[in-house]
């Protein structure tokens, strides 16, 4: 209740201000005549691309789409994307460790987190083969990011399996816009070091863009020890070509050592892996056409350590008896797409993509494999000036199981310039992973125990079906004072089947698909510019879980969830921002390996507000003879500068951190 009122508080707080604020700017435009040549009247609508795969403006986008800029990312002092994404009003963050993170959309989150589809530039840097985000451990330095487009609620009939609950997809700065060298230093409390180098230019016709990057953090439940340490590289080559089409070559490698999570519900397991992801990436684009294949690599030398509480009480190994469960997978991915034009009123686009996954792990059956294969087509018709129309379909076939079609129905309303109004209906489908099929470990306990007196098994399934999701979304997004305010409002209801859960029978515990879940919802916010120098956000988001099921894949989520800021930037180089997130109680499943041995934690955790803060100063800018900027930053950040919280039962105390920062272009 403390921390409720405090929320409440601060809100007020922070409502109050925007009314005088906003009565402010509006004395300030009346004096300068409201014209034009207001420089603080406007604020920018972006262009995404993820949503129809083209670039269009955010309002005409046939999905719900959020997006983080490179200055939400300059100004957050944020070290990590999670961090980040809490700002979006229906994403489910959980951070469990000071390494694992769990992220999800509307009411649909978990431990293990398996739902979400992540992208950079198009790439997907979800590990099919265990369905998960390693979020350390993304292979790209935050000051590389132009941008961050997140999509809430399926839009599996342009990417396929996996774009469950949305996409967020991870869109880089060009090495034109890099050009020149960027170093960025931070260091803090929690043993806290993040810091990157770039190196962006031409060499003839070719473009180039190096980068690399080192990050490490301690555990939150003990200071001294280390969490998680990640190093990463990448290399990206450009080459126009005629006809405005262009060749793009990539490649890059994350190493970490060691790693304090994922918490994963079997078991209730710590793996401390030494991972490494490694990648290459090739495509060609030109307008209306894109061809693009890629190779994903996951090797991961792992120890499978109970949770704290459960480590006096049982050890987790393969069928042999070892619990180091070594894992090694590749992804090879190969899909094009292409577009025309139906006149002046319409486009359609098709595509067709292929899949191969491969997983080698002493905790399987034995060396598995799968195919997937997927064909889409999407037609985009102007009805009306004001009415667009968007129809979708995708069919997907997959070597385990049967085929499924993802089909997206969306309208557009657009009544008067800068006020549309959405429509959507849509499913997505996530497939059962290949560890989830043929998974083959063992519980084996170390004390005496009546309902765990022997090894018991935990084992995959062959006959899973995929999850289901069926969602349907109404929306609007407008404009108001000459775009110094946008306005948007959302409402959902999700109808979820077939997830993947666990069964125990005697010492044999599988995986299995659960019974029905309904989610239904809504959110609302708005963002403003105030002034020249400040702006600000204020959103709200709110679901109930009107049906659910049993076991540990019962939804868990808050009722409420509220996050407000406030940015001033000024000429002088001072900047500033403060970012408040408070989200409600919640109560989420935990494993009964817990309760046989009276060790439980609780399944409910208390609502939290984080308040993160920067303040920063740019002591030196200078514009080159090329079209560059110099720049020299100085800046502090506070995370979580109020109460220590937890955000699943099972996760660690979420303490302080203070750091300093340092970022050079040149």
């Amino acid at each position: 209740m403390r921390v409720m009122l405090r929320a409440i508080s601060t809100a007020s707080f922070l409502a109050l201000s925007l009314t005088s604020i906003l009565v402010s700017a509006r004395a300030e435009s009346t004096e300068t005549g409201h014209g034009s040549s207001d420089i603080f009247s406007l604020l920018k609508e972006e262009s995404v691309s993820t949503a129809l795969r083209r670039e269009q403006p955010i309002s005409q986008a046939p999905s719900n789409v959020y997006v983080i800029t490179a200055e939400d990312i300059r100004h957050s002092g944020a070290i990590d994307v999670p961090t980040l994404l809490r700002r979006i009003p229906g994403l489910e963050v959980m951070q469990v460790t000071g390494a694992d993170f769990n992220v999800s959309v509307r009411g649909n989150n978990q431990l293990f987190a398996n739902k979400l589809l992540v992208l950079v530039d198009g790439r997907s840097v979800y590990i099919d083969v265990q369905g998960f985000v390693f979020w350390k451990g993304l292979p790209i330095t935050l000051p590389e990011i132009k941008q961050i487009e997140v999509i809430k609620g399926p839009i599996a009939a342009l990417y396929g399996f996996n774009a469950y609950d949305g996409v967020v997809n991870i869109i880089t700065k060009t090495p034109d816009e890099l050009k020149g060298t960027t170093v960025q230093v931070g260091g803090g409390e929690v043993g806290t070091v993040s810091a990157s180098a770039i190196q962006a230019g031409t060499a003839g016709s070719l473009k180039y863009r190096i980068s690399g990057g080192y990050e490490q953090t301690h555990q939150w439940r003990n200071r001294d020890t280390l969490a998680q340490r990640s190093s990463k590289f990448n290399a990206q080559f450009e080459y126009p070509m005629p006809d405005q089409s262009n060749l793009t070559l990539s490649s890059g490698l994350v190493h970490m050592d060691p790693h304090d999570g994922p918490v994963v519900g079997v078991g209730n397991t710590i793996l401390t892996p030494e991972v490494v992801l490694p990648y290459i990436n090739g495509s060609y684009d030109r307008p209306n056409l894109f061809l693009r294949a890629y190779w994903n690599g996951f090797f991961a030398d792992a120890a499978a350590i109970p949770h704290p509480l459960l480590q006096p009480f049982i050890t987790i190994t393969d069928r042999g008896g070892n619990s180091n469960l070594g894992f090694a997978s590749n992804t090879y991915n190969v899909e094009g797409q292409h577009s025309v034009s139906i006149g002046n009123i319409g486009r359609l686009t098709y595509g067709l993509n292929y899949r191969y996954n491969t997983l080698s792990c002493d905790c399987t059956t034995s060396f598995e494999r799968e195919h997937r294969l997927g064909a889409y087509v999407q037609a985009e018709w102007s009805v009306f000036p004001s009415v667009t129309v968007i129809g979708g379909l995708r069919y997907d076939l997959h070597s385990e199981i049967n085929p499924t079609y993802s089909p997206r129905l969306a309208v557009l309303y657009t009544p008067v310039p800068g006020h549309t109004f959405r429509a959507q209906a849509s499913v997505g489908y996530r497939p059962p992973t290949l560890f989830e099929t043929h998974q083959d470990v063992r519980l084996n306990p170390l004390v005496s125990n009546p309902l765990l007196s022997s090894s018991s098994a935990v084992l995959g399934s062959r006959n899973l079906r995929p999850e289901e999701i069926l969602s349907y979304e109404a929306g609007y997004q407008g404009w108001f004072y000459r775009h110094r305010i946008r306005v948007r409002a959302d409402f959902f209801y999700n109808r979820i089947f077939d997830l993947i859960g666990r069964s125990s029978t005697g010492t044999v515990t599988t995986t299995f698909n659960t019974g029905k879940i309904e989610i239904l919802g809504g959110e609302a916010g708005l963002e403003f510019q105030a002034s020249s120098w400040l702006t600000g956000f204020v959103n709200y988001s709110y679901q109930q879980i009107k049906k659910n099921t049993d076991g540990l894949a019962r939804r868990g989520a808050p009722h409420s969830k509220v996050n407000a800021g406030l940015r001033a930037e000024w000429f002088n180089g001072l900047s500033g921002e403060a970012v408040l997130h408070y989200v409600g109680p919640a109560t989420y499943p935990v494993s009964d390996s817990f309760d046989i041995f009276n060790m439980s934690p609780g399944t409910r955790v208390s609502g939290y507000t984080l308040l993160n803060l920067r303040a920063g100063y740019r002591f030196w800018e200078q514009d080159t003879g090329t079209g560059s900027r110099r720049s020299a930053e100085l800046a502090v950040s506070a995370f979580n500068v109020l109460d220590d919280h937890r955000e699943h039962p099972l996760g660690d105390l979420i303490g302080r951190r203070v750091m300093g920062w340092l970022t050079l272009k040149f």
